[in-house]
């Protein structure tokens, strides 16, 4: 079984939470996207040393803010800073299957055992397991799986859904913003709400 909405594109990006706020707030103004992109370049908002660096960071980013419709951006420019880590990350699932299956799969199941710990080897295992549904997981090289390992971890930590202590990385789940909840399920991503938060 093949499945060709994964990707491995997450390697090239990072949380850039900063940065995602800027677009959000410029498609909240009414700006359109090719005048969001230009100005990021243009003014380096991004604060990029290469014109090149600033253009692709725009595009991953802008694909991200086009996953949210009017209401969920203004819960985004209405919310806390910590309910809006969660959208910026429900960005990154909505845009990345492979990732969020991974939150769903592992995160969301050690939450409901009550594991304390995500080791680096729960995500090696989660690898072996696509590798054996999808040929094109298969194909990766070692190097790919390593790197969107880390990439997926970070973001995680960076979303707070895990907190580094003593090198340590703690699963710590989220308690949802009860109005960011409650527009999750009213467009049926009851799913984002168990991934991110581990309900069974």
């Amino acid at each position: 079984m093949d499945n060709v909405t994964y990707s491995a594109g997450l390697m090239s990006q990072s949380f850039w939470f900063l940065e995602f706020k800027k677009v959000v707030l410029m498609r909240h103004k009414g700006m359109a996207y090719d005048e969001i992109k230009k100005r990021c370049v243009e003014e380096n908002l991004f604060g990029t040393a290469k014109e090149y660096r600033a253009l692709r960071m725009a595009g991953y980013i802008i694909t991200r803010v086009k996953s949210m419709d009017e209401t969920l951006i203004e819960l985004f420019i209405t919310s806390d800073l910590a309910t809006q880590k969660i959208i910026n990350l429900i960005t990154i699932l909505r845009t990345n299957q492979l990732f969020f299956e991974f939150v769903y799969e592992v995160y969301r199941e050690k939450v409901i055992l009550g594991t304390e710990i995500l080791e680096e080897a729960d995500v090696n295992i989660f690898f072996h397991k696509k590798e054996t549904q999808s040929d094109l997981i298969a194909g990766w090289k070692d190097s790919t799986k390593k790197h969107l390992r880390s990439c997926y971890l970070n973001f995680m930590t960076d979303a707070n859904l895990l907190t580094i202590r003593e090198k340590k990385k703690m699963i710590t789940p989220p308690i949802l913003d009860i109005a960011l909840e409650r527009y999750l399920k009213a467009i049926d991503e009851d799913a984002m709400v168990r991934a991110i938060t581990g309900v069974s």
